[in-house]
């Protein structure tokens, strides 16, 4: 991967042979999900693939549903246009997914494990649908702390965080 490309995230280097075909194919749905949003900023397919069901937002700062999810994501690529997660580790058990990344807002950090977020998120699908999403955040560098002290304070939905 160059520093100038946003991450490409391969499933085929995550597959655990003790998951189920469900798993794998929940796994396959949060990776497409992921990527598009996460990666490319596809924001139309995210509506238009994800966005006819209920999803419940449990990190505090993001609103409801996939149209709350959509205007945060464009509010930060609006001011971080590289703004990427290179995924390092893919967790699956029954309706759970969790990915394990490393986030950079600047194309030229990517790879730079000096710089950005460690970020875990979790998400939990229902038949096959994303249906909750729970996120633990790091910052790695002095910028990523200020950045998650100036905008942590927000609160764009009243669900529990656990």
């Amino acid at each position: 991967m160059s520093k100038t490309e946003a991450p490409k995230i391969d499933i085929t280097n995550h597959l655990q042979s003790n998951w189920s075909e469900q798993e794998i194919e929940n796994v396959k749905v949060v990776v497409d999900f992921f990527q598009k949003l996460m990666n490319e900023h596809n924001f139309e397919y995210i509506l238009e693939t994800y966005g006819g069901g209920s999803y419940t937002q449990h990190n505090r700062a993001i609103p409801n549903e996939m149209t709350g999810l959509i205007g945060y994501v464009k509010t930060l690529t609006k001011r971080f246009p590289d703004y990427s997660f290179d995924v390092k580790k893919i967790f699956a058990d029954g309706d759970f997914v969790i990915l394990y990344s490393h986030t950079t807002m600047k194309a030229q950090h990517r790879g730079n494990e000096k710089k950005g977020f460690i970020i875990t998120d979790t998400f939990r699908l229902e038949n096959g649908k994303l249906a909750e999403h729970w996120d633990a955040i790091q910052p790695i560098d002095l910028f990523s702390r200020l950045l998650v002290l100036m905008t942590g304070g927000n609160i764009g939905n009243n669900n529990p965080t656990f």
